[in-house]
């Protein structure tokens, strides 16, 4: 799409945005970068056709809509939703790392679900959170925020399962913490309790782990800072990262990190 006059601006970027996210390229004919970049923008908007759309603006016909938007660098690439700007990047980036950042930058068209499933999560209401996700996930398999939702809901039921969901986190940022945590208890739940090692702590770790296939969570950590007190170095160190990780699954926010993180912090 060429460059639009103000009135186009509003109608096919502010407008259209409220019902598909819109791609706005401002460029130049002088800048160098900007006939790097614009192929390159193309070839993704005619890829993800009906995902989102691409306008281009240039920004010497239209130095007002530039100096609005705060434009000081081209190219400059914004996206719009719902009216807004939601992300940008600045200069020509390859191809590929374009594709990354329109994967998180995009919003899902899922996000009434992914709204409605961590409301139903807050109230407590597992069966129907995993449902929607499941659902969103069926449709939208690269959703981190809808597969870190489900890991944390079925890690103690379903620990295989949710392992698979984790590793596909470890590289984002965002998630590599509750990655890590959901390894550390996947490990225990899976590991049968005849495997557990040989010492005078083996019943209650195994308790401790017990708790956590139930989901009761106060109650395991309760158990294995009782093990960390008497012999920190059972199972590699065990109880000390099965804390951890339960604190970094909860937050440190949460009332049951909270009733139990002094005494952690004491056992050793």
């Amino acid at each position: 799409m060429q460059s639009s006059t103000p009135f186009d601006f509003q109608s096919e970027v502010i407008e259209q945005s409220k019902s598909i996210p819109v791609l706005v390229d401002f460029w130049a004919t002088w800048c160098g970068p900007c006939r790097i970049l614009a192929p390159v923008l193309e070839r993704l908007a005619e890829r993800h056709a009906g995902k989102w759309v691409l306008v281009k603006v240039n920004t010497d016909e239209f130095p007002e809509i530039s100096t609005q938007y705060g434009i000081r660098g081209i190219p400059n690439v914004k996206l719009f939703s719902n009216g807004e700007v939601i992300e940008e990047f600045t200069g020509a980036l390859p191809e590929y790392q374009i594709e990354q950042w329109l994967k998180k930058a995009l919003p899902s068209p899922w996000a009434a679900d992914l709204e409605r499933a961590s409301a139903e999560m807050a109230a407590g209401n597992d069966a129907v959170a995993i449902a929607l996700l499941e659902g969103v996930l069926a449709e939208e398999p690269d959703s981190r925020k809808a597969t870190a939702m489900l890991v944390r809901l079925i890690l103690f039921s379903r620990p295989a399962e949710a392992l698979k969901l984790a590793e596909t986190l470890e590289a984002e940022p965002d998630y590599a913490e509750l990655s890590e945590s959901a390894r550390t208890l996947g490990a225990l739940l899976l590991r049968p309790a005849s495997a557990l090692p040989e010492g005078a702590n083996r019943d209650s770790y195994g308790a401790a782990v017990e708790s956590l296939r139930r989901g009761e969570l106060d109650n395991a950590l309760e158990r294995f800072i009782g093990v960390l007190r008497d012999n920190r170095q059972y199972d590699d160190d065990g109880s000390r990262k099965a804390c951890i990780a339960i604190f970094r699954l909860l937050g440190e926010e949460h009332e049951i990190t909270m009733k139990h993180r002094r005494a952690f912090d004491r056992a050793f």
